[in-house]
């Protein structure tokens, strides 16, 4: 028989005596609960003052996201159940603020009317118009004197026809002041003015707002003052604005106010409402919208297909002669290659722009000198889409030629011999093996390559702006814009102001289109995928 071998016991990681794992020590774990509770109270002080400042501004449902948040990362860090999670969480609530939270918003967006005029809510425009006041020609008219505190408050001393005085504040309104006769020199704190010193501050006297009951003193030169009404009443129980000049009812409506005609009140602001469908029935109603839309999707698809189309082409062909162990200064090729990719895109739009000028640019020149015709780059449609293609082929092929180099280079050698003892070519080794298994690899980050060039403004807008216009249409759309870029021009680049309502509409549309096609061609890879296997 084998002789016995001994085994020896492995230290227990509980047992601090074994040599296993220490526990920590009693001052470790005192400082470290520290540092987490140190670290709470500040990213609960940093909230709450946040959610104040939200608070403050109207924006309300954002607070409360805030708030919750807040209370989940408390509570996830305080309970010991939720430790797995514990570091994961910063990214969760990152992201659920930055991603989740705008996408929320974009969809509530979509279904409101929020645009420049309609950008206020409902009671900000209420308040606004509660502070505008008119004159009647029997206003009590008042002798004024001025008077400045040593802090810079002003209080005006009245005296009406009938010779009763007041003073008022902005703080504490019209008051009567029971002594008679003539201005005194004080009132408390306050130092009586000159005429030389009232205009020395007509322009700030001009802003105060002193109010009595139901009517507001307007200053109305050095040492005048006049009697004005307020312009507005608001029922909040009927929810109804009446103007006491003109005696006209006014009731919310769409955003506005409205009168029993349909008119809306002259001069004021809209607020922000919930409109319901009326933007999504916009984009298929509206003639302005819908007549260039399919046109531009039209070319929006063309555009990222053949962006990734000739990427992809442009950057296989590369990698593959980049890739042949037999060229020589193989590493310096590869470096030169990848050059385009690393100069801010940017820079590169307009450097080739430059090139391109019909008049003076370089390569407009060369192709001159050759056919002895410039070619209208940026005022003919359809060059114009030509040059947004090659400049976005220019930008793109290093990074297909990268992603290629790495596939090929995790293609087994043994399958290629295999092949050649099949008596396969060149070209049925790449038709048959090499590309179905690229577009394995790298068929996941095509998709990507046309979702992102589907949403690409860049270039299309520092191109041509999208340009050429369309002719016969009375939209902001071009010929070589894409969804996105014809969105920016429709909601903001209009002469009509920022919509975001309808921009927040669009971009609805833009993602079902983009998510179906994605989905169709992640559907297509996992097909060819199972075809390999």
């Amino acid at each position: 028989m084998p002789p016995k071998r001994s085994v020896k016991r492995l230290p227990n990681l509980n047992d601090q005596k074994g040599g296993g794992v220490i526990r920590p020590t009693s001052s470790s774990s005192f400082r470290t609960s520290f540092l987490h509770m140190a670290g709470l109270a500040l990213l609960d002080a940093l909230a709450l003052w946040l959610v104040y400042s939200l608070l403050g501004n109207g924006a309300g449902t954002a607070g409360i996201l805030v708030l919750v948040v807040t209370g989940l990362v408390n509570w996830v860090f305080l309970s010991d159940r939720f430790y797995p999670i514990r570091w994961l969480t910063p990214g969760l609530v990152l992201m659920l603020l930055l991603v989740v939270y705008p996408l929320v918003f974009t969809v509530y967006v979509a279904f409101t009317n929020y645009s420049d005029g309609h950008i206020l809510s409902k009671q900000q425009v209420v308040e606004q118009l509660q502070r505008r006041y008119f004159q009647t020609p029997d206003a009590i008219s008042y002798q004024m004197t001025v008077y400045r505190s040593p802090e810079g408050g002003f209080l005006l001393f009245l005296q009406d026809p009938q010779g009763n005085t007041y003073t008022g504040t902005e703080e504490q309104g019209i008051q009567a002041y029971p002594v008679g006769g003539e201005p005194p020199e004080r009132i408390g704190p306050y130092q009586k003015l000159s005429l030389a010193g009232t205009f020395q501050y007509l322009t700030e006297l001009e802003k105060i707002q002193v109010s009595g009951e139901g009517f507001q003193v307007r200053i109305t030169g050095p040492n005048k003052a006049r009697q004005a009404l307020a312009k507005y009443t608001y029922d909040p129980d009927r929810d109804l604005l009446t103007d006491n000049e003109t005696g006209k009812i006014y009731r919310p409506v769409g955003g506005s106010f409205v009168d029993n005609e349909g008119k809306p009140l002259p001069d004021a602001p809209g607020f922000t409402a919930v409109v319901g469908l009326d933007n999504f029935r916009r984009v298929f109603s509206d003639p302005q919208i819908q007549g260039p839309f399919l046109r531009v999707f039209l070319w929006t698809v063309t555009f990222a297909g053949m962006t990734v189309l000739l990427t992809f082409s442009v950057g296989l062909l590369l990698a593959l002669v980049l890739n042949d162990n037999r060229l020589p200064l193989r590493t310096l090729f590869r470096s030169l290659a990848i050059i385009p990719y690393t100069i801010p895109g940017f820079i590169s739009i307009l450097v080739w722009v430059g090139l391109l000028n019909p008049y003076y640019g370089p390569f407009s020149l060369m192709i001159k000198d050759l056919i002895g015709v410039s070619p209208d780059w940026f005022s003919n449609g359809t060059l114009t889409k030509v040059a947004i293609l090659f400049i976005n082929t220019w930008l793109g092929f290093p990074y297909m030629m990268l992603i290629n180099l790495g596939a090929l280079q995790s293609i087994p050698m043994e399958m290629y011999e295999a092949a050649e003892l099949d008596g396969a070519g060149r070209f049925a080794k790449f038709r048959y093996l090499t590309l179905p298994l690229l577009l394995i690899s790298v068929g996941p980050l095509l998709i990507g390559a046309f979702a992102f060039n589907f949403n690409n403004f860049t270039v299309i807008d520092l191109v041509n702006e999208g340009g050429p216009p369309i002719v016969g249409t009375s939209t902001p759309a071009g010929q070589t814009d894409i969804l996105i870029s014809y969105t920016y021009r429709l909601a903001f680049a209009g002469g009509r102001g920022a919509d975001f309502g309808l921009a927040s509409t669009i971009a609805i549309f833009i993602f079902l289109i983009v998510a179906s096609l994605t989905a169709f061609n992640f559907r297509f890879t996992r097909q060819l995928e199972e075809v390999m296997r």
